[in-house]
């Protein structure tokens, strides 16, 4: 089958990472095992533009049991595990173009590649794939019923297009479902956000001072976990009420330029650009890192950062030292990529099992009730999601209440007054 990886003959490793993986997968095993039956994807061919990692691999699975034909990209190009890779292709007989490490001509190469068997259905996890599809491969925009996008940036990006009339078919954003960011984008990204940084840096949080740039979920879930490590916690927000959230949840609030002084640890989850900037690295202490958990690389201003350094060195896997003028030193981790993909492994299998499970069903419905939606943005369904969130718990062996007749009635009603 068409692929571009690195290595084949590292299947036997992959695999025994996506199985490994798996067992921590119990919600989308079921997915799975009821797709296996009902095929709700017989007959669609999807393109997904994912962080190939070994839960993308098993929801590749997921989608193959639903009938479907997928050819799979690398949504970042640090992201990649060229293990998985190999074993996606030998064992599973999935189209996959990625490589860790890819150049951004290969990276977009790769999205290329991916969409050459036409889709009748995207999965996007940043909406690179949905642009390039809008930008230059229009020719197979008839052909595509719908898609989904993973994460925040994607989002905004998407609600964009659709607000200037430009997005040319229906959107399912899987990541506002409440069982996708209430979980991946919290409790996920805080967890493999200090993994990452401590993979990279094998820092002390306890003591240190962590700028937090961005109080979203994602930005909610690292600083609890910073502060749960010891650190002292700085936010910095542009929305006041997420600043409020932040100073009533404990950590000190103020702005980039105030907190750049301050910082040992700078970590960016806004989805924006130039969120650290020239100015801010003027003001930052010797020996400050610096490293983003947002979508993309651009949150940080290295092109600034590189211009005001006399040299520059890679002084550990993953840790770029810049050394300015005046001798103070800034560290860079991961290219300024997603420290928790490009120095970790992403999210715990675990908590992705929620977010692909929305993905999977999501893609479904598009399936199903394409014909019925318009070139809109959409939630997903309250259903999927509750669906979702009853599957964990049963895989968790957690039983709740149900209402009674009388609760129904009464949550119905307004005569029964108080």
């Amino acid at each position: 089958m068409p692929h571009d990886i690195k290595d084949v003959k590292l299947a036997p490793a992959g695999k025994l990472k996506i199985e490994w993986a798996d067992r921590h997968m119990p919600v989308l095993a079921l997915i799975r095992e009821r797709f296996e039956s009902d095929r709700p994807l017989a007959g669609q061919r999807i393109s997904a533009c994912l962080h190939v990692t070994t839960e993308t691999a098993n929801l590749a699975r997921t989608l193959q049991a639903g009938g479907a034909e997928v050819a799979l990209c690398a949504s970042n190009p640090l992201s990649t595990s060229d293990e998985v890779t190999a074993s996606l292709v030998e064992d599973y007989g999935v189209s996959v173009f990625a490589v860790r490490g890819a150049s951004r001509d290969l990276y977009y190469k790769h999205i290329n590649q991916a969409l050459e068997h036409k889709p009748t259905i995207t999965l996007d996890d940043g909406a690179d794939l949905v642009s390039t599809v809008h930008t230059e491969r229009r020719e197979l925009l008839d052909g595509i019923l719908g898609g989904t996008e993973e994460t925040t940036t994607g989002v905004i990006r998407l609600r964009a297009m659709a607000d200037n009339g430009e997005l040319a078919y229906p959107i399912v954003a899987v990541n506002d479902a409440l069982t996708k960011h209430l979980f991946d984008n919290r409790y996920g990204t805080g967890q493999s956000t200090v993994d990452g940084i401590l993979r990279a840096t094998n820092m002390l949080f306890a003591g240190s001072t962590v700028v937090v740039a961005g109080y979203g979920w994602c930005g909610r879930g690292f600083a609890s976990r910073a502060r749960g490590l010891g650190a002292h916690v700085i936010v910095t927000e542009v929305n006041p009420v997420r600043a409020l959230e932040a100073q009533m949840d404990g950590h000190r609030v103020m702005t980039m330029a105030e907190a750049a002084p301050l910082g040992h640890l700078f970590v960016t989850l806004t989805g924006d650009i130039h969120v650290v900037r020239a100015e801010h690295f003027e003001l930052m202490r010797d020996g400050a890192v610096v490293a983003n958990s947002g979508h993309f690389n651009v949150e940080l201003d290295l092109d600034a950062l590189a211009k005001m350094a006399a040299s520059r060195r890679t002084v550990r896997p993953n840790v770029e030292e810049f050394t300015l003028a005046d001798g103070r030193q800034i560290y860079v981790l991961a290219e300024g990529r997603l420290v928790n993909l490009a120095a970790a492994e992403g999210h715990p299998a675990a908590v992705m099992d929620m977010s692909f499970a929305n993905q999977a069903l999501a893609a479904a419905y598009l399936s199903a009730k394409s014909d019925t939606l318009e070139n809109q943005v959409y939630a997903v369904p309250r259903d999927i999601d509750d669906e979702v969130a009853r599957l964990k718990l049963r895989a968790l062996d957690i039983d709740v209440d149900t209402l009674t007749d009388e609760q129904v009635e009464y949550l119905a009603s307004w005569q029964m007054g108080t």
